[in-house]
């Protein structure tokens, strides 16, 4: 396999490219948003240790699962050279399998790991949770995101699992109770996340259909691909109204603001249509997502005051 001249072999460079640091704004977001319905909810008293351990847990599991994808897609043969989006470590030769085994066992430790203080906080059902983390972690490339189930897996592990427990753990046990605005709003993250993979999947539909990958863009086509990406995100806004029900009007307003970016960022997609061009609509999609849950957050944190 041709290497890039550029990357040495498992050098540091090639580990941090693997890691795919942009990703990990899909894994922040959800942690932010919990943290600031924490706040919102706790009068102030939120465990900040929890929240962090929240954050860490999600970081190293992004990590984990994006090296989970680059070297089992590698020895199933789908990445080559015909893949248009951007380079992956193994099959550019930039990390050996062998390597990537190894990393991949280091990675699930320090996950569950950084994961492990929280059973403190909520007992013994989050160790489960954070072990169906990790299984899911590893059945999502392996046979779960061939079958057109990874939207709803990002909607379940970028939407309500991450929002909704960093909530309850960031809670003082006394202030604890179930939130229907918190499970709106987790579900509207997972919306808002799941364009990432949306535009990703619209990207490599043609590299999918050859390789066998059946992903939801597969199974329903670049027109109404399209479509569903354009609506997700709308529709993702529109579940704010239940914040206004609760009186929290800037968690409602705020984030109306990024809609202008999420329909420009859908008339390149548009254009664009096919090729490695789309790879810029990526990055404004995962620019788009990371100021929804700014604006998300800034509107839970004012109407806190």
């Amino acid at each position: 396999m041709k290497k890039n001249v550029c990357v040495e072999t498992n050098s540091c460079r090639a580990w941090i490219l693997a890691s795919r640091p942009k990703t990990l704004v899909g894994a922040a977001v959800p942690v932010m948003v919990g943290v600031a319905f924490a706040v919102l909810h706790g009068g102030g008293m939120v465990r900040m240790e929890a929240a962090v351990c929240c954050l860490l847990f999600a970081l190293v599991m992004q990590i984990d699962a994006n090296f989970v994808n680059d070297y089992f897609d590698f020895i199933k043969g789908r990445d080559d050279e015909r893949r248009l989006g951007p380079r992956r470590a193994c099959s550019q030769g930039w990390i050996t399998a062998q390597r990537m085994r190894q990393a991949l066992f280091l990675t699930t430790l320090l996950a569950c790991l950084s994961g492990l203080p929280l059973v403190y906080y909520g007992g013994w059902v989050t160790l489960a949770i954070g072990a169906i983390c990790v299984l899911f972690c590893f059945l999502y490339t392996t046979c779960l995101s061939s079958r057109g189930l990874g939207d709803v897996l990002v909607l379940v592990f970028f939407g309500l699992i991450p929002v909704y427990a960093t909530y309850y753990l960031s809670l003082p046990a006394g202030s604890r109770s179930f939130s229907f605005e918190v499970l709106t709003a987790a579900m509207a993250c997972g919306l808002v996340i799941d364009t990432l993979l949306l535009v990703n999947n619209y990207r490599d539909i043609d590299n999918d259909r050859r390789v066998g990958k059946r992903t939801l863009v597969v199974y329903l086509g670049p027109r109404l691909s399209r479509r569903l990406y354009l609506l997700v995100g709308y529709l993702a806004c529109a579940m704010g109204l239940v914040f206004v029900l609760h009186g929290h009007l800037l968690a409602f307003l705020l984030p109306l603001f990024y809609l202008p970016l999420h329909t420009r960022t859908y008339r390149s997609m548009v254009r664009i249509d096919r090729g490695k061009a789309l790879n810029r609509v990526l990055g404004d999609t995962a620019r788009n997502l990371f100021v929804y849950g700014l604006l998300l957050v800034a509107g839970l944190l004012l109407d806190s005051f």
